[in-house]
């Protein structure tokens, strides 16, 4: 029996872009899912600049940019639609080269994200194929798989396993990890409408502080619009299918359109939960996205978060593959993915819990202080730029225990010669960035490592990060992480790893 090198258990937009990023390595790898086709309810509808980057480095730039709605940021307001507080989002580029925020149809980024992995003969998605159980041995791990459609039952031989595969992971139970709670439930209404109207909102998020019932509005397609309530005790989304329940809760945001052209694409109930799963990996398998952490929605991190899981993953595992790293490298995957998945879930709980609770008296205590809120030192700043905290230390983090360093945080995306960034230049290999021009044998030294030498020219982008970050280089890892930054150049070089990630090109054009 052939041994596939990577299989992939779910096929949302964690399972995708993990294998989009192991094909472009030229790492062979086999999604398994259990739907047909592509889940046709929305659920995740925000991203921010660092995961619209890494959309972007799966080859969908422009793909995206036609699907997505930029957004400007958030507005607390109460129920009589007053603006409390508000906090603006760039929709210019930024530091990543995207908009800070974004609104997205999910359904319509996992079909792009589908039709983007066929470019790739080393990625096969098998549909309608249900993982019923998994073991490990010495020699890899065994799945065993069920065709939904026909009931034929197979096994398949894996070297490694990758557990995309949402909240009720088979492949989280199958390596005993448990879920550790963190303190946050809710119930709430989800409810899509389409409508060919324009409700003339800001476009932005609107948090509804309103004791009776919490709320959020957005409006995330050119016709498509989201708004979210605090369920109470007792009632369920089936209360509220027809517009006639539901047009009381929406009516402040659509005021005189008739509800007859308001149609209800989806009202779900989702439980928010911020949970997160006690390990992340048992030998070959390893587990992403919502099968290791839930996130409330608040900040719009939870799909988010499951693409950093992958972009973090999928280099490692392609280098212990092709042999140019070692396996202890993939240790680092849980020691700097958990961390980070924490904190973001701290700050949702911290915002969820900011906006909703506390009943009227929380209400009187958000509209004395929310319009003051710009005044508190570094609140503005949280809300308003997207920069995520840095990667814990590791093996591939070399930061000082001390002091903020650029180590462990995200290299500027910035443009370096008309309009290529420094994505565009690295093309997944490690890079060198340097304000200092290297002599020739450290040039060769670094293109010896399959890296690629980037020099911040004086004024750049690049030369403040570095001049700001009190360093005169930096190694920047396949992923945009700075694995290590300072003055000494030579240093520098020698810790590269000899990582050979280069991007083979698609089988395809894009425009096919």
């Amino acid at each position: 029996m052939n041994v596939v090198p990577v299989v992939i258990v779910g096929a949302g937009p964690t399972g995708l872009t993990a294998a989009t990023l192991l094909a472009q390595h030229g790492v062979e790898c086999l999604i398994l899912d259990r739907w047909e086709s592509v889940y046709p309810l929305p659920r995740a509808v925000a991203l921010d600049d660092e995961v619209h980057r890494i959309l972007a480095r799966l080859g969908l730039r422009d793909e995206f940019a036609a699907i997505a709605r930029p957004h400007r940021g958030l507005r607390l307001i109460d129920r009589r639609m007053r603006v409390l507080a508000e906090f603006q989002r760039d929709v210019a580029p930024g530091r990543h080269g995207y908009p800070q925020g974004s609104m997205f149809d999910q359904p319509e980024l996992e079909e792009i994200l589908r039709r983007n992995l066929t470019q790739y003969d080393s990625a096969t998605l098998r549909g309608s194929t249900e993982v019923t159980a998994l073991t490990q041995d010495a020699d890899g791990v065994r799945l065993d798989v069920t065709d939904t459609a026909t009931g034929e039952h197979q096994v398949v031989r894996a070297a490694y396993v990758l557990g995309c595969d949402g909240a009720n992971s088979l492949t989280r139970a199958a390596i005993g990890a448990s879920i550790q709670d963190l303190g946050f439930t809710q119930r709430w209404l989800v409810v899509d409408v389409v409508t060919n109207a324009e409700l003339g909102q800001w476009e932005g998020v609107h948090q509804l502080s309103d004791p009776a019932r919490a709320g959020t509005y957005m409006r995330i397609g050119k016709t498509r619009y989201r708004w979210e309530f605090r369920l109470a005790p007792g009632e369920t989304a089936d209360d509220f299918r027809k517009m006639t329940r539901l047009h009381p809760l929406i009516s402040r945001w659509t005021g005189n359109i008739p509800a007859g052209e308001l149609e209800v694409v989806r009202a779900a109930e989702y439980t928010f939960r911020a949970q997160v799963a006690d390990r992340w990996r048992d030998r070959r398998v390893f587990l992403l996205g919502d099968a290791a952490h839930l996130t409330p929605p608040f900040i719009g991190q939870g799909m988010g978060a499951g693409l950093r899981d992958a972009m973090n993953l999928a280099w490692k595992l392609a280098g212990v593959l092709d042999g140019s790293l070692p396996e202890t490298v993939l240790g680092t995957y849980q020691i700097e993915r958990k961390h980070h998945t924490r904190a973001m879930i701290r700050l949702a709980k911290l915002i969820g819990t900011a906006m909703t609770a506390g009943g009227r008296m929380g209400d009187i205590i958000r509209r004395a202080v929310a319009p003051r809120l710009h005044l508190v030192p570094g609140l503005t700043a949280l809300a308003t730029d997207s920069e995520t905290p840095a990667l814990r230390r590791s093996a591939l983090v070399l930061r000082p225990r001390l002091r903020r360093a650029l180590a462990g945080r995200l290299c500027p995306n910035a443009i370096l010669d008309g309009e290529r960034r420094h994505d565009d230049v690295a093309a997944g290999r490690f890079a060198i960035v340097t304000s200092t021009e290297p002599p020739a044998t450290l040039q060769t030294d670094v293109e010896r490592c399959g890296a690629v030498l980037i020099t911040a020219r004086p004024g750049s982008e690049l030369h403040r990060w570095l001049r700001d970050g009190r360093a005169h280089a930096a190694v920047v890892r396949p992923d945009g992480t700075v694995l290590s930054a300072g003055r000494d150049l030579p240093a520098l070089v020698a810790i590269l790893p000899g990582f050979r990630g280069k991007l083979p090109r698609p089988t395809t054009s894009t425009g096919e």
